[in-house]
């Protein structure tokens, strides 16, 4: 399995906070049969001032101690990046590092506020070329009231992750239901476990994938965990991803191209 989405890195942001912890974290994703991780701390301009030359540092050392423990986990490059004015040019710049330098990267939204004009913003950030990963929108308050929004998100083209923790009931029962609706719905493209520590939040995301199993099928759980990620980590193009769930379902059922549509049958929807 592959984690796109974990606060691996020791003491740079709210994820582990020093090198033993990282380690820790390090050795339980690997007894879980993860065997790359994401290195993605937040970068959230006046919080979290990371950047990609703070990020590498920290990823040489982890990778250094990892080797010398004998810990077989492969390390890739990554960032969690809140809005910024600056974004786009940040990720231009390589500032902020995308997903194992691929034209993906992970986005987080405002927890508690809907931002405005975010599909505006979001089509501006995929114009200049890139794909972002919205992060566990099964999480934010605000997904009651713009649900629908997420569905045109999916359409746009951008990739929806949620979080293994969501899936599992660690967040609560009303999280649960949105992941939930969200899976059955074919909104879901990836799951990864956003694993901070060891205890509230861990790097256990076999728990999650074996639910989604039972849920929709052990293909659809292996795309959500390692052949779209693999697709991201690989750079290859959106369209290259298997085929949403719910496009899949419909299509085997012989839904009109209507239905396909508002399923969000888009360029990241079909197989090569």
């Amino acid at each position: 399995m592959i984690d796109l989405h974990c606060h691996l890195l020791p003491g740079i942001d709210d994820g582990a906070t020093d090198l033993e912890v990282s380690i820790a974290m390090a050795r339980a994703a690997v007894a879980d049969g993860i065997t790359m991780t994401a290195c993605t701390p937040h970068i959230m301009p006046g919080v979290y001032n990371n950047n990609r030359t703070i990020i590498e540092e920290r990823m040489a050392i982890l990778a250094a101690r990892l080797a010398d423990e004998g810990i077989d986990l492969k390390l890739a490059i990554g960032a969690d990046v809140h809005m910024d004015v600056e974004l786009v040019s940040g990720l231009k710049s390589g500032r902020i590092p995308s997903l194992n330098d691929s034209r993906y990267f992970l986005f987080e939204p405002p927890h508690h506020v809907p931002p405005p004009r975010l599909e505006d913003n979001i089509f501006s950030i995929m114009s200049a070329g890139y794909v972002p990963i919205l992060t566990h929108p099964e999480r934010l308050s605000w997904i009651e009231t713009h649900y629908a929004m997420m569905e045109r998100l999916v359409r746009m083209g951008v990739i929806v992750q949620i979080t293994a923790g969501s899936v599992t009931g660690r967040f609560g029962r009303r999280v649960q239901r949105w992941a939930d609706k969200m899976l059955d719905e074919g909104l879901v493209h990836v799951v990864s476990t956003d694993a901070h520590n060891l205890t509230g939040r861990p790097p256990n995301l076999s728990e999650a994938r074996d639910e989604i199993a039972e849920r929709l099928g052990e293909a659809e759980s292996v795309h959500m965990t390692l052949t779209r990620p693999q697709v991201i980590i690989d750079n290859l193009p959106p369209e290259r991803m298997p085929a949403l769930h719910a496009v899949q379902h419909a299509a085997r059922s012989g839904a009109p191209k209507s239905f396909l549509a508002r399923l969000g049958l888009g360029w990241h929807s079909r197989t090569s």
